[in-house]
């Protein structure tokens, strides 16, 4: 039960980034159960695909954003991210823990960063004259994003929105809406593949903590949406990444001065 709390507060906060900014807050929630609640990275990694893959399905139930999900596109991601997963989750085990979280760091300044600098629509280069996508021409680059995404995914624990979202607008020209709405359905495959190649860990997820957690991320996330529409884009995506830098530094320090911490 003392973990439970933590748990809880921890969700909370993924679930206000989530409903502020759609995207970003899985990237929070491995640091969250590892110093917050004081889970092993190993458990921590598929407790926090578990409630990404919730959140992410959660995020698919309204009908207006199912309709502009280009389900090609997103089959395409998901065939080579899945298999990428397990790739990534092998290599996660050949690693110390001190420098997975060290990469994971690393991996939050960039995302960061992205933030910081932000970023609208793209015009695509795969977009054709009539509107639809030159899969001869793109396929390759698609089949590379979704892989990296997989590797991602299968190696922290995280969905990789960050990642899929500005690659579907850059290669693909998709629309924002529709960027995200397909975004969501290639996390949930990951996520799932991603808890299958955990599968020897995914018995040690501690069903209080996820229930908390979880719980906590999809109702704070259901009320952070709606308050966010008031609040201009630019801030919510600086005041994000402010909080990002803040974390990826204390996990850096905690990881290099601290390795115990990790369990």
């Amino acid at each position: 039960m003392t973990v439970v709390l933590p748990a809880a507060l921890a969700g909370a906060g993924i679930g206000a980034v989530l409903g502020a900014l759609g995207a970003g807050g899985a990237i929070l929630a491995v640091p969250a159960l590892v110093y917050g609640v004081g889970q092993p990275l190993a458990v921590a990694i598929p407790t926090s695909l578990a409630v990404v893959a919730l959140s992410s399905l959660a995020a698919l139930l309204p009908k207006s954003r199912r309709a502009v999900v280009r389900w090609p596109v997103a089959l395409v991601f998901g065939a080579a991210g899945v298999p990428a997963t397990f790739a990534g989750a092998a290599l996660g085990g050949l690693l110390p823990q001190r420098w997975l979280l060290l990469a994971f760091a690393a991996l939050m300044v960039v995302v960061a960063v992205r933030m910081l600098r932000g970023g609208g629509d793209h015009a695509g280069a795969c977009r054709t004259s009539d509107g639809s996508v030159n899969w001869r021409s793109c396929l390759p680059k698609a089949v590379a994003a979704g892989a990296a995404v997989g590797v991602l995914t299968g190696l922290f624990g995280v969905g990789g929105g960050f990642v899929i979202v500005p690659a579907l607008g850059l290669l693909l020209g998709l629309t924002s809406h529709e960027a995200v709405a397909t975004s969501l359905v290639v996390v949930v495959l990951n996520s799932l593949s991603g808890l299958v190649a955990h599968a020897d860990a995914v018995g040690d997820i501690d069903p209080g903590v996820f229930a908390a957690f979880a719980t906590a991320a999809l109702v704070v996330a259901a009320g952070a949406a709606t308050v966010s529409s008031r609040v201009p884009a630019r801030v919510l995506r600086t005041g994000f990444a402010v909080v990002v830098l803040a974390v990826a530094a204390f996990v850096a320090v905690a990881a290099t001065v601290a390795p115990e911490s990790l369990g």
